[in-house]
């Protein structure tokens, strides 16, 4: 059977393609190459994300370039079946490029599965359409391929963080494989969350630990660190050192907790009105070295952070209660950063050798 050079790469080497947008783009290119011309092209994947549903990329002919286009699943599980149709971005954007008809394709044999869609500067005839039915079929199995890998990233950036997420997809699943790595931490609890848990509904406890949580974890993805576990109603994030200024981490990670303390005050707020009781955190910060990396069982691993600086943030973090503050941070970050801090003297740790130098952020 020969091919033409279009059903040729999607056979050969299609699957290999790093992503959805080059896949897209090189299609519409040998597309293009086997005469059948074309304005532009879209793609939409499904995405097991926590709030993304579908992504869609769009390729123009004129220039090569793919943009992207999200579809954000509903909020709250009642409305988890309403959705668009897969290809509405797509198609809407196609639509506005050219002037012919927009021809889709389902891509495989679920109803949900890929879309690809085209348009020309003129209707598609027939035997174009015939074409493009026939790359449809062809492309089910590299699209396979290439959705295999983009659920496997999402699932473990959704539950890793995307620095982990690419550390665990990067290495062998071994209890050996890690690194040392220097790093900002922060590590947050939410106060009186038992009582809180036994006072309340299950489902309200649930609305306020998810509210919490988008708070405190929203603030560490915007100033540019990774939340690295969530354990019971506390947080352990990272701020990599990536450069040789320590400070930039350390800055990094009092605007989180600084913007986590405005967000909880707005929460409180809200709270209030509704005559729901208000939700206090005590928050740490520290600077050291974590061996960042796998450990657990032989067959059931888990990827985390672990050494001595993980075990004085987190015993810093229980001085927020006695010392009447929401906020403490280590004589370590203090030495590297600028910004203006209260020192609290020096205290020691349960279970920590060295007494440690602790500070605290101005209020307001």
């Amino acid at each position: 059977m020969q091919l033409n050079s279009t059903l040729t790469w999607l056979v050969d080497a299609a699957g290999a393609s790093p992503g959805a947008d080059r896949f897209l783009a090189e299609l519409g290119a040998h597309l293009i190459a086997d005469n059948l011309p074309l304005a532009g092209g879209a793609l939409t994947l499904a995405v097991p994300h926590p709030i993304i549903a579908r992504r869609t990329w769009l390729w123009r002919a004129d220039n090569g370039e793919v943009i992207e286009a999200v579809g954000f699943a509903p909020a709250g599980f009642a409305n988890a079946g309403q959705k668009d149709s897969a290809g509405d971005a797509g198609r809407r954007w196609l639509a506005g490029l050219a002037g012919g008809m927009v021809h889709e394709d389902v891509v495989g044999p679920v109803p949900d599965g890929p879309v690809l869609g085209w348009i020309a500067p003129h209707p598609f005839a027939e035997s174009e359409i015939g074409r493009l039915r026939e790359v449809a079929r062809f492309a089910a199995a590299p699209l396979a391929a290439l959705s295999a890998r983009a659920t496997l990233t999402a699932a473990l950036e959704a539950y890793l963080g995307r620095r982990s997420a690419a550390r665990v997809l990067a290495g062998p699943l071994r209890r050996d494989v890690g690194e040392t790595i220097r790093a900002a931490l922060l590590y947050a609890d939410l106060r009186s969350f038992t009582a809180l848990s036994e006072t309340s509904p299950p489902a309200s406890v649930i609305t306020a630990l998810d509210a919490w949580f988008d708070c405190i974890a929203g603030a560490v993805h915007a100033f540019g660190g990774e939340v690295l576990k969530f354990i019971g109603d506390g947080m352990l994030a990272i701020f990599p050192v990536t450069g040789e200024n320590p400070g930039d981490a350390c800055n990094a990670a009092l605007r989180a907790v600084t913007s986590a303390q405005a967000g909880m005050a707005h929460l409180d707020g809200i709270r209030r009105e509704q005559g729901l009781p208000s939700l206090s955190f005590g928050a740490a910060l520290h600077l050291g070295e974590i061996l960042w990396g796998n450990v657990g069982a032989a067959d059931r691993l888990d990827f985390t952070a672990i050494g001595p600086a993980v075990n004085l943030v987190s015993r810093l973090e229980g001085l927020c209660r006695p010392l009447g503050r929401t906020v403490l941070i280590s004589g370590a970050v203090a030495a590297e950063t600028t910004a203006k801090l209260i020192p609290l003297g020096t205290h020691p740790l349960r279970g920590i050798a060295a007494p440690c130098d602790v500070y605290t952020v101005p209020d307001g």
